[in-house]
């Protein structure tokens, strides 16, 4: 399996055009035998194009230069230069390009087999034919071909779900994942077990269904960039509801936990609160204090959340959860 990799920073350079040509035909009576040049061939440009085939930007790890093919020179007869092959560079949809130098977004995949020119390739230079008048009959010269456009971009990956769990570690996500869905993601009873973002198709009936992404938990600081806060906060933008999957057991620090998810969430980014959200109360085969659950429920409710007591190992409580979401994430425009 390649390796998870949500950023890259990748030089491209289109090919250049090729340059015209100075040439002569031989006919009688004609001075220098007339010109007859050809235009050189444009340069391949490079080209992003989005497939849901990827889902990493492993590609571009070890590889950071790619270059599109000249075009070629142009020839006599007026023969054109044959243009530069593009090159296409196959990338994840969900992933943004920036200019590395300005930090501007140039485009954003969120479709399959989207397309976008990152460098155009240059114009091929016009041959000799191309300058010759009633008074200058016989041009010895030509243009060059136009250089290629180059620069350096950033590739930033972010994922497209329905649903994004929103978790301390240990809190139960991974294994509420390959509950819901034939995910698999590794589960463990240590902090961290997640380390890279799992997608899951949890499939309601044959005509329902919908994509939730299990991303590394937060801790506090994780919006500086503690832990592996970031690469959970990148990811969850581009979620359509959010699932707080708080661990039940944990009595009333579970509270405490949601405060710390929300103040995270809002110091990387405001406009995720805003998001259509439910809580998940997990681990509830092993709460002992059943009033306190019911108190703890009816908290998050008066504030306007659907809850759902849930154990992602049993299953009780699934069912609803899933429905709970289906009409959560069908509100979102």
């Amino acid at each position: 399996m390649a390796r998870f990799v949500d950023q890259a920073k990748i030089y491209v350079k289109a090919g250049d055009g090729g340059h015209g040509c100075v040439s002569f035909r031989r006919e009688k009576y004609v001075p220098r035998g007339g010109p007859d040049g050809g235009d050189g061939g444009k340069g391949g440009d490079v080209i992003l194009e989005a497939t849901s085939q990827l889902h990493t930007l492993y590609d571009f790890y070890h590889q950071t230069h790619f270059r599109a093919e000249n075009g070629r020179p142009g020839m006599g007869k007026k023969m054109t230069g044959r243009a530069g092959r593009d090159l296409i560079l196959r990338v994840p949809v969900g992933t943004v390009v920036r200019d590395a130098e300005t930090g501007e977004i140039l485009y954003d995949f969120t479709k399959d087999g989207e397309r976008f020119v990152v460098a155009r390739g240059g114009k091929g230079g016009r041959g000799n034919a191309r300058f010759a008048t009633p008074t200058r009959q016989a041009p010895r010269f030509a243009e060059p071909g136009e250089p290629g456009e180059e620069r350096w971009i950033i590739l930033e990956l972010k994922l497209i779900a329905d649903v994004g769990l929103v978790g301390l570690p240990n809190a139960g996500k991974s294994t509420l994942l390959a509950r819901i869905s034939a995910a698999r993601p590794k589960i463990a009873d240590y902090p961290f077990t997640t380390i890279t973002p799992n997608l899951g198709v949890v499939k309601l009936d044959d005509e329902r269904s919908f994509v939730v992404a299990d991303i590394p938990g937060l801790i506090e600081g994780s919006h500086k960039g503690v832990g592996l806060g970031l690469d959970f906060l990148r990811h969850i933008e581009r979620t359509k509801a959010l699932l707080y999957v708080l661990d039940a057991s944990r009595g009333e620090d579970s509270l405490k936990d949601f405060e710390l998810l929300q103040k995270e969430l809002s110091h990387y980014h405001p406009a995720l609160l805003e998001k259509p959200s439910a809580i998940a109360l997990n681990k509830i085969d092993i709460v002992h204090d059943h009033d306190f659950l019911n108190k703890l429920r009816a908290h998050f409710e008066e504030k306007g959340y659907p809850v759902y007591p849930i154990s992602a190992v049993t299953g009780e409580g699934i069912k609803e959860l899933l429905e709970g979401l289906w009409r959560l994430i069908h509100k979102v425009k």
